[in-house]
């Protein structure tokens, strides 16, 4: 049997297989973050292709939360369309919706925006694109908590069955998290308990909104390859912290925390941290990295490193590649799309 193309069930979910589209910024929306119609044929090729999760790039919370002035959005009623029409063709494509809230933090390179972090901690100060970043005071954290809590309602409103923190890659909510760029010393910084509290009420608003029945996922930098960084282990801590608000996977990421950090990147780097966060919180993971065919995604699998395991350049070469996978590995699926159904 290959695991790699079983069914994975999670609350009222069924993915049809373990294959997961990471999240991955595609810089096309307008400055006002509206997607557009290539977003849609990009989101619902992959489905075709046979992934079995389909979580839709970075969508900013706040227009200050964007990376690039290029983002998509979800701070406003008007970006209810056209994400509307990217969850009907990945669901008619038999492929799972989901999205990424995010929020820049420091790292926001939106023309003319309020650039806000946990720590005034310039990301990068070689580089013009990154500036100093304003400290955040209590009514920058209850704002933000409250953009993310919006946010949900429309996704909610707009489709999606899956919803995914972006709390990875040294973006607002990763820079709370690890003690390289929070150097607060009030109640959102010091001990991993103080430096989870933002989090946990953030999640804890989501969930007033975000039905219990529908999964949450939080995305994490495991490693922040970096002296007195976070490891996996402090990773798993700070979940282990919060996740009793509502919690129900974890998506297994590293690094972006620290500039020129040296990662050891080869297939499957992220999976061994992936593999320490399942054991230690007890919640289902996705892991990967740099992974190009499937006997390495099976391997993850079958061994129980990983639950599921994302493939993101893999799926931007090849939106088909879990259809041709499955083929080559002989497996009977039943959800090639009919017109191509002589390929199989």
């Amino acid at each position: 049997m290959n695991h790699l193309f079983t069914p994975f069930n999670i609350k009222n979910i069924t993915f049809r297989n373990r294959i997961v589209m990471p999240p991955m910024c595609m810089y096309s929306a307008g400055n006002d973050g509206i997607a557009s119609p290539w977003h849609s044929f990009h989101y619902r090729t992959r489905a075709q292709g046979g992934a079995g999760l389909i979580i839709q790039e970075a969508t900013s919370v706040e227009s200050r939360g964007r990376i690039s002035s290029n983002d998509l959005g979800i701070w406003s009623d008007s970006h209810l369309p056209g994400l509307s029409d990217i969850v009907k063709g990945i669901i008619e494509e038999g492929a799972v919706p989901g999205i990424q809230l995010a929020h820049a933090g420091r790292k926001c390179n939106a023309e003319g925006e309020d650039v806000i972090a946990p720590s005034p901690i310039n990301f990068d100060l070689n580089d013009p694109a990154f500036v100093t970043p304003r400290e955040m005071g209590r009514d920058d954290i209850e704002i933000v908590i409250e953009s993310f809590k919006r946010g949900a309602e429309r996704a909610a409103e707009a489709g999606y069955k899956i919803l995914e923190i972006h709390g990875a890659h040294g973006y607002l909510l990763s820079s709370f998290l690890s003690p390289l760029t929070n150097t607060r010393s009030d109640e959102f910084g010091g001990s991993p308990r103080k430096r989870a509290e933002f989090l946990r009420l953030l999640i804890k608003a989501i969930r007033t909104v975000w039905k219990e029945e529908n999964p949450l996922m939080l995305r994490v930098s495991a490693a922040d390859w970096a002296e007195g960084g976070n490891k996996p282990e402090d990773l798993a801590e700070i979940i282990k912290l919060v996740k009793n608000e509502g919690l129900d996977i974890i998506n297994v990421s590293s690094g972006g925390v620290v500039h020129k950090a040296k990662i050891p990147a080869a297939p499957g780097f992220q999976v061994p941290a992936a593999k320490i966060i399942k054991n230690l919180t007890g919640l289902p993971v996705i892991g990967g990295g740099l992974i190009t065919n499937a006997g390495q995604a099976e391997e993850f699998v079958r061994n129980g490193d990983t639950d599921l395991v994302f493939l993101g350049r893999e799926l931007l070469r090849n939106p088909f590649f879990p259809l041709l996978s499955s083929k080559e590995a002989g497996e009977e699926i039943d959800y090639w799309p009919k017109q191509y159904a002589r390929a199989r």
